[in-house]
């Protein structure tokens, strides 16, 4: 860094220091160096530049009011250079600088002024060269550490060998992916995936009792991903440590695409092996290797929980992770496999069903604390003897589920077995068997609704919900009772089932479930 005290140092500029200025003056850092003889400096000179000046403007001029200038501007200090005509220092600069602060320096006759640009020039090139150094010497260590599978905790170790700064990574669901020199809790982690995810994005975050952080966004594949945090606010770090964050955070986007290929690819195994299992017995010698893949044991009893929000839409981003990371966290291999309608976990289980629901609560519990007013809900299907035996409890666990998740408030989890004897009927058959009743009961209606644009299939479930009481199925299809009755009329029409009969009645709401089920099932 150039100095005051650096250019002093320097023999060949033959200097000679007058006034010291204030503590600390001269070993301020020095911008760049400005040559005048204006007799008010100050709209010209920036701060922490030298002022280099012959004293042309004593003529007209004052020191004091040059000096007030210089001050005024904020520069790191005064050169006068000494010429033929004037071969000493005038003694009211002197004065004026003392008075003011200001460090005074005075250069030899025979030395220009052109000698001091020189060498801040060759200083400034040699810190420069020293910072490219630097950043190529740490950038080999960070593609090193990557490569080698250091992780964030390894590029962290990296940054940290040339600044001690306190340092942590969190990604955009306020998972805590590295940490050094630095410990942050759940609250804090959240707090800073919520600033970065605001829009615009915060240069600092207050994380409470770890102080305030300053974020650096680490972008993978598309948006920003992750943060790297350094626990300081931005007015405390240099330009040196601002540009090695800024280098480790690029370095660390290296990291988190490779983790997102990696959760991609596993995601895209535990969905085909959901496929395998329903596809039946020409895909079940498949599903062995692939349990054992995730470290689930195929031989072993085998549970399977579904997963989904009750509020707004069935999953989101973030949950297969959050799944995966509670079943880490309760030391239990599993299989978590994400789709549009539920998240699937299977695991071994040989402890008694009472505790798997007491787990799978534990979950839902995890779940609703990291994705607010979502409402997380879990059915449980029946245990399998092994991985043949998986297509049934799979079934039931996402039937419960979608039962939850059509129920307003109630329990979070529940089990296939507590479900109405209904279900459990239509659980016990085939899916191809199911979309064949179901189609022979509404195909006609569903003709007719999409020829015409009608809703009667709507009618019939609205109806059948609220238990075939007309005037509050019609207050909730916001129709007229007459046209309600027109509707159910010309469903027993198409379909040869009547609303009043009993026996029609169950033919129609049993349609309608299976309809469902043989959905979830196929």
């Amino acid at each position: 860094m150039l100095t005051v005290r650096a250019l002093l140092a320097d023999p060949a500029l033959e200097l000679r220091l007058l006034v010291p200025g204030t503590e600390g003056a001269l070993d301020a850092e020095v911008v760049w160096v400005h040559n005048t003889e204006l007799p008010d400096p100050s709209r010209y000179v920036r701060e922490h530049e030298l002022v280099l000046t012959n004293g042309l403007w004593l003529e007209t001029a004052e020191p004091a009011g040059f000096v007030a200038g210089a001050r005024r501007a904020g520069a790191a200090g005064v050169v006068f250079g000494l010429r033929a005509e004037r071969t000493s220092t005038p003694e009211e600069l002197v004065e004026a600088c003392r008075s003011a602060g200001l460090p005074l320096l005075e250069i030899s006759v025979d030395v220009p002024f052109t000698a001091i640009t020189r060498a801040a020039a060759a200083s400034y090139a040699a810190e420069r060269q020293e910072a490219l150094v630097g950043l190529v010497r740490r950038g080999n260590a960070l593609a090193t550490a990557i490569s080698h599978g250091a992780g964030a905790s390894g590029v962290l170790a990296v940054l940290r060998r040339d600044h001690d700064l306190p340092l942590a990574v969190v990604d955009r669901m306020g998972r805590l992916l590295g940490a050094a020199g630095a410990e942050l809790d759940t609250e804090q982690a959240g707090t800073a995936a919520r600033a970065l995810a605001r829009r615009p994005r915060p240069l600092e975050v207050d994380l409470g009792s770890a102080g305030r952080a300053t974020i650096y966004p680490v972008g993978a594949v598309g948006d920003v991903d992750a943060a790297l945090l350094c626990l300081r606010p931005v007015t405390e770090l240099d330009r040196e440590e601002r540009d090695a964050l800024e280098q480790a955070a690029r370095f660390l986007s290296l990291e988190v695409a490779r983790q997102q290929t990696v959760q991609a690819i596993e995601q895209r195994f535990a969905s085909e092996l959901l496929d395998m299992v329903l596809s039946g017995a020409h895909r079940a010698a498949e599903v062995p290797g692939r349990l054992r893949a995730f470290g689930v044991d195929p031989d072993a009893p085998l549970a399977v929980c579904a997963v989904a929000f009750r509020s707004g839409d069935p999953t989101l981003p973030g949950i297969v992770e959050a799944i995966t990371d509670f079943f880490l966290a309760e030391s239990l291999p599993a299989l978590v496999a994400g789709g549009s309608q539920d998240v699937v976990a299977v695991l071994p289980w040989r402890r008694p069903p009472s505790d798997l629901s007491a787990l799978a609560t534990r979950l839902v519990a995890a779940l609703d604390s990291r994705f607010a007013d979502r409402d997380p809900v879990a059915g449980i299907g029946g245990t399998a003897a092994d991985a043949a035996e998986l297509r049934r409890p799979l079934a039931q666990a996402r039937e419960a589920v979608r039962v939850l998740r059509a129920r307003r408030g109630g329990p979070g989890v529940t089990t296939f077995d507590s479900l109405g004897g209904y279900r459990l009927l239509l659980g016990l058959q085939e899916p191809e068997q199911l979309h064949r009743f179901a189609a022979n009961v509404l195909g006609p209606l569903r003709e007719h609704d999409g020829r015409r644009g009608g809703e009667l299939e709507a009618t019939l479930r609205a109806f059948l919900d609220h238990d075939g009481h007309w005037a509050a199925t019609a207050e909730a299809l916001y129709v007229h009772v007459n046209t309600l009755r027109n509707r159910l009329s010309r469903i027993a029409e198409l379909t040869g089932r009547d609303v009043g009969r009993t026996a029609d009645r169950v033919d129609l709401f049993l349609a309608l479930e299976a309809a469902s089920v043989g959905k979830d099932l196929r």
